[in-house]
């Protein structure tokens, strides 16, 4: 299935903001609910396999975001533009909730590679397996057998991940009427959930619930606000400062300070 579609894979699926995408011998090979999808970078889109739901797939890579008009708005910041420059096609996706707000509280602490192997264990310890890749199971999954999450090597994640799986399975956290929330009621409400703070709630928010002007904080883009910027202080202000200088697009223009410090 061809996907028409202003997109370059490598800095969408290769800058951190999902973990279950893998390049291979040019593709890119993840899994998307019950489905091992595969991706070819075309001078106009890409090809698809593994799928034939073609609005999932432009949902996923938010095909209703102007590109031009984002890239237009973050490009007034002279180091953001010359990274628009080398980095066209970069684009934010849109992430399933749950598997998103699961996935970014075993973030906590970690690297990318420490990340993917936790999710992976997580997923093939709970999952469907899919023909050499494990769906991501849902919370009824993972506390049919509560026990087993200390054989996925969480460490001090595990008892959190039990935890927000039973808020999602009894109704305590509607992740999907989150959906309707705006920014800050988003966050806060994340951040009931015991290991989801400020850095966690906006990752959440920016790359599931599409709040573009959330300004995830990690250490790696602290360092660049500062040395760029000058902007110094703790999260709260840092990522405040960040968000009135980028404005509404501004989780965009987080994205490719991100992917220009790699």
């Amino acid at each position: 299935m061809k996907i028409k579609m202003d997109v370059s894979l490598d800095p969408t699926l290769g800058c951190g903001q999902a973990h279950r995408w893998k390049k291979k011998d040019g593709l890119w090979e993840g899994v998307l609910g019950d489905r091992i999808i595969t991706l070819k970078e075309e001078s106009d889109g890409f090809e698809c396999s593994g799928t034939t739901d073609r609005r999932m797939m432009l949902d996923y890579f938010r095909d209703d975001d102007d590109l031009e008009e984002i890239y237009r708005e973050i490009s007034l910041d002279p180091v953001v533009s010359g990274l628009v420059e080398r980095h066209r096609g970069l684009r934010i996706l849109r992430q399933e909730p749950w598997e998103c707000t699961a996935t970014y509280l075993l973030a906590t602490n970690a690297n990318v590679k420490r990340i993917g192997t936790m999710v992976d264990n997580v997923c093939r310890e709970f999952g469907k397996d899919l023909g050499g890749r494990f769906s991501f199971p849902r919370p009824r999954e993972i506390l049919n057998c509560p026990g087993n999450v200390c054989r996925c090597g969480l460490g001090y994640r595990d008892v959190r991940l039990t935890g927000l799986a039973r808020m999602a399975d009894e109704g305590e956290l509607d992740l999907e009427g989150l959906r309707k929330a705006g920014y800050r009621e988003c966050v806060e409400t994340l951040k009931t959930v015991k290991g989801i703070g400020d850095k966690v709630a906006d990752c959440i928010a920016l790359f599931s619930y599409g709040h573009l002007e959330a300004f995830p904080i990690d250490a790696r883009i602290k360092k660049q606000l500062s040395r760029l910027y000058g902007i110094e202080g703790n999260y709260a202000k840092v990522s405040e400062t960040a968000r009135k200088r980028f404005g509404r697009y501004g989780g965009y223009a987080q994205e490719f300070l991100y992917h220009g410090s790699i």
